[in-house]
């Protein structure tokens, strides 16, 4: 079972979004499996943050989640399943998508069952249609999870749909969190063979290292003292893979470094954003008696202070 959302992000209740984005990025940093390499409590733990993140992280998950709606999983909990229809959100079909592709789930009970009821409601296509004329073909919603880099740079999904038909769905550089992409004659059918649209919203993974700013990315890169004084080429990660960056002699905590073109992937539209690093020196864990006697001694014939 999952845990509460809140206790797994250390945060009150009445948190705000803001503060609730903070303490994910700072515990998903400390976490993130990359530097507990085959630790698989790690790795346990990262997912619990991300689920928790995805629970309360999206406002409108939040709400529901505090409204009693959907459990700590994101799962529904509902006693009848035609009370709440129209609360929002996800309704009680939940998939899971074929080929590695992320999960889906219907936006609305009344996107199942309103094509047996005369009633016109939001969210279809022309609801209900003329008094005794057939139902109209009906639009279906679905929610696609993406990493951030593939919301960077595009990517190609599959999903299943509840028929059993799986889809190619083609996610396009410099997507946006909660963007709809429309999939033609692929929701509920309708009279005479034809069929409403699948309508599927977009939702961006928190990361906690990549920043987006427009079609730019910004990452904090930490570096040692030695590659601050001296320079030296790093390896720097990107949404399009990893690439080498040369640090210049004496680099300062807060230095800003340019990879042009490795922000979000151009377009016939757009442009390609750049990607900013900004260094941050890290001394060792462990204290070096030698290297504090050499700082000393260079410090004694190199006086200087930088808070002027």
């Amino acid at each position: 079972m999952a845990k509460d959302p809140y206790t797994v992000l250390g945060v009150k209740r009445d948190a705000t979004d803001s503060e609730i984005q903070k303490a994910f990025r700072r515990l998903a940093k400390k976490s993130h499996p990359d530097l507990f390499p085959g630790d698989k409590k790690a790795e346990d733990r990262f997912k619990e943050l991300n689920t928790a993140n995805d629970i309360i992280g999206d406002p409108a998950k939040r709400a529901r989640f505090d409204r009693g709606e959907i459990d700590a999983s994101g799962a529904e909990v509902r006693q009848n399943p035609f009370a709440g229809a129209r609360a929002g959100g996800h309704g009680g079909f939940r998939g899971q998508p074929g080929g590695g592709s992320q999960g889906f789930a219907f936006e609305d009970l009344s996107d199942l069952f309103g094509g047996m009821f005369g009633g016109g409601g939001p969210g279809g296509r022309g609801r209900g249609g003329p008094a005794g004329g057939p139902p109209p073909a009906e639009d279906v919603r679905y929610s696609l999870e993406v990493d951030f880099a593939d919301a960077a740079t595009g990517a190609k999904k599959r999903i299943t749909l509840p028929g059993g038909k799986s889809l190619d769905i083609t996610i396009p550089a410099g997507i946006n969190d909660g963007q709809t992409i429309r999939l033609k004659g692929q929701g509920g059918a309708g009279p005479g063979g034809t069929a409403g649209d699948a309508l599927v919203e977009v939702k961006i993974k928190p990361d906690p290292f990549y920043r987006r700013e427009g079609r730019d990315i910004h990452v904090e890169l930490p570096i040692s003292l030695g590659e601050a004084v001296a320079g030296g080429k790093v390896e720097v990660p990107t949404a399009h893979g990893p690439v080498t960056l040369a640090v210049p002699p004496s680099a300062n905590t807060g230095t800003r470094l340019r990879l042009k073109g490795k922000g979000v992937a151009a377009t016939k539209r757009d442009p390609a954003g750049d990607q900013y690093v900004t260094l941050k020196v890290v001394l060792p864990k462990t204290r070096d008696p030698e290297l504090e006697e050499f700082v000393k001694a260079w410090s004694t014939k190199n006086p200087y202070n930088p808070r002027t």
